[in-house]
């Protein structure tokens, strides 16, 4: 450590939001170059490398094949697929001297499509899976915590080619099997949810979360049948309508109610409700929520979505349903252009295709035929009571856009869903032949006909990786790697004097460490207080320390492991072989 190119920092940096950010900057692993953009140190690259090659050999062991392509593309590819488009700001675009346009790519698809469309033309030539390790960039509007959400990363992409969708689940599920291995071997926590596939079409999607809390994903797990899905991707569980005869849908004077709570208050208190088995409640009111829909073209279209009031609208599960426009706030501006909308009193009967307003008009799942509401009657202070699905209005569709809430009913067993969050750590799901189509990858058969490939794409955020580890493996002091990416095997620590016993002891320790193939990192910097190297020990986080201290005297070292506290005593003569014995075991 007294040559290594290595500076620990006391406080946190003051743009650290999570733990891996705040720890991987303070502990030497990191030094952020620009918003989004980050420099690998010595000991940062070692264990970067660690996880890539943990990756890499999974891939390799499960028969893909590695490819590696540029990261400056030119538009062409991105063009046929709708993408150059579509990615909307979130794309890097260059132009180069000649006023050719180019991009970097926050993805591949198009590369690895067009390269087995330049090689292979026969069924024979397949099933096949190539993959590449490669920086991605994305334009993000605010890139935060470190390593978790920047704008240039590291990602594994993997691809799979096959003929038909039987070979595709095939090819899906042995991704599926190399991911858990992976995982595994990593030693990081994760759950298998449903999820969407976002701006790169497909479907069969499934994430791997790292249940961490300041993940930016947040999902359910059935209590019972172990259902588990991202927010975005959770369907309502089926609603099942009684046979029941409504009243006549009634216009009532409700004055001052421009929110559900009040809404509610108001209808209790009066007598023309004509609710007579019990209370009114939120659940019983339709909240009809107008949004502007902004596609990569830059062209608007207003949206209204009708939800259950006793829930808000996500604005993430909507932007999920649909990618890739992008969902903003309808403001009053917008309202002054439409007048039969009146603001806090809308109704659907002022809302669809065939309506007055025009609006397309989707709402929640549990909006179904025979159920009746309470909504605007779309005059200022005014409600419908009894308002009937089917009866009085009707949709233009539905759309998963509610918020999902703790307890809700599993869509597969009914019984009730807990909610998490966590951090996307892969991402698996079957293209089908969407990019095959827009770029002609097509093949003989065994008949001697035509037939378009059909995909899968599998991610892994290497870079990402690091960060979900370093969130999961740290406790008050530092982080506490596992010894299968830890930087180095045994942090080896003089506590004592620069003249005394403790250095001569401590260098033939690891003289004796390396000479038995024992990774060391070595503090034996000079004019360092003990203090100050326990400290380091605990922040930059090798799984076992090693302290050659007062001890030494009886021939005694300290073991302590990092991730439990546990200490132990033991002659110096018998630590080599202990460190060997941990590092088989693990």
């Amino acid at each position: 450590m007294s040559t290594l190119f290595l500076r620990t920092l006391r406080d946190d940096p003051s743009d650290a939001e999570v733990p891996s950010h705040r720890l991987l900057v303070r502990a030497g692993y990191i030094r952020r170059a620009a918003p989004g953009g980050f420099t690998w140190l010595p000991l940062g690259w070692i264990t970067y490398r660690k996880v890539e090659d943990i990756i890499r050999d999974e891939m390799n062991k499960a028969g893909f094949q590695e490819v590696h392509f540029p990261a400056l593309l030119p538009r062409e590819p991105y063009e046929a697929t709708g993408r150059w488009t579509e990615y909307g700001p979130n794309l890097f675009r260059l132009k180069d001297r000649r006023n050719n346009d180019f991009l970097l790519a926050p993805t591949h698809e198009e590369m690895f499509t067009l390269v087995v469309r330049d090689l292979f033309s026969s069924y024979r030539d397949l099933p096949l899976s190539i993959y590449q390790i490669q920086t991605k960039y994305r334009d993000e509007a605010r890139p935060r915590a470190g390593l978790l959400r920047g704008r240039e990363f590291v990602m594994k992409d993997s691809y799979s080619f096959d003929v038909d969708d039987d070979g595709l689940q095939a090819s899906y599920d042995r991704h599926r099997d190399t991911y858990i291995s992976t995982f595994d071997r990593l030693g990081l926590p994760y759950v298998i949810v449903s999820a969407m596939s976002g701006a790169m079409g497909g479907s069969a999607s499934e994430e791997f979360l790292a249940p961490i809390d300041v993940g930016e994903d947040t999902f359910v797990q059935c209590t019972s049948c172990g259902y588990a899905a991202n927010t975005e991707a959770v369907l309502v569980a089926a609603t099942s309508v009684p046979s029941v005869e409504h009243p006549a849908a009634t216009v009532v004077d409700t004055p001052n109610t421009p929110t559900i709570d009040s809404l509610v208050e108001h209808l209790n208190a009066a007598d023309a409700t004509q609710r007579s088995d019990r209370p009114w409640a939120a659940d019983d009111t339709l909240k009809n929520v107008v949004l502007n829909l902004v596609h990569p073209d830059g062209t608007v279209e207003p949206l209204a979505i009708g939800i259950p009031g006793n829930r808000e609208v996500d604005l993430k599960r909507v932007e999920a349903q649909v990618a890739p426009a992008e969902p903003t706030p309808f403001t009053d501006a917008d309202f002054e252009k439409y007048p039969s909308l009146v603001k806090g009193y809308i109704g659907p009967q002022a809302l669809g295709t065939n309506s007055p307003s025009g609006i397309r008009y989707l709402v929640d799942p549990r909006v179904v035929n025979g159920t009746a509401w309470v909504t605007g009657a779309n005059t200022a202070g005014h409600h419908v009571t009894h308002l009937v699905c089917g009866r009085d209005f009707t949709a233009d569709g539905s759309i998963e856009a509610a918020e999902v809430l703790e307890g809700d009913p599993c869509s597969q067993c009914g019984e009730p869903m807990s909610m998490a969050r966590g951090i996307e750590i892969g991402h698996i799901f079957q293209l089908g032949r969407k990019y095959a189509e827009a770029l002609d990858l097509r093949v003989l058969d065994a008949d001697g006909k035509q037939v378009t490939v059909t995909m899968g794409s599998y991610g892994i955020g290497v870079s990402r990786a690091v960060a979900a580890i370093a969130e999961s493996h740290h406790d008050e002091y530092g982080l506490c790697w596992p010894r299968a990416v830890a930087p180095a095997d045994v942090h080896l620590v003089i506590a004592g004097k620069d003249d005394g016993p403790q250095r001569p002891a401590a260098e033939t320790l690891a003289a004796e460490f390396e000479a038995a193939g024992i990774d060391v990192l070595f503090d034996d910097r000079e004019g360092v207080s003990p203090g100050v190297r326990f400290k380091d020990a605990e922040l930059i986080g090798v799984p076992t320390i090693v302290v050659v201290g007062r001890g030494i005297t009886d021939g005694l070292v300290e073991v302590k492991d990092r991730l439990t506290g546990e200490r132990t005593d033991m002659p110096i003569g018998e630590v080599t072989a202990h460190i060997t014995a941990l590092l088989a075991n693990a």
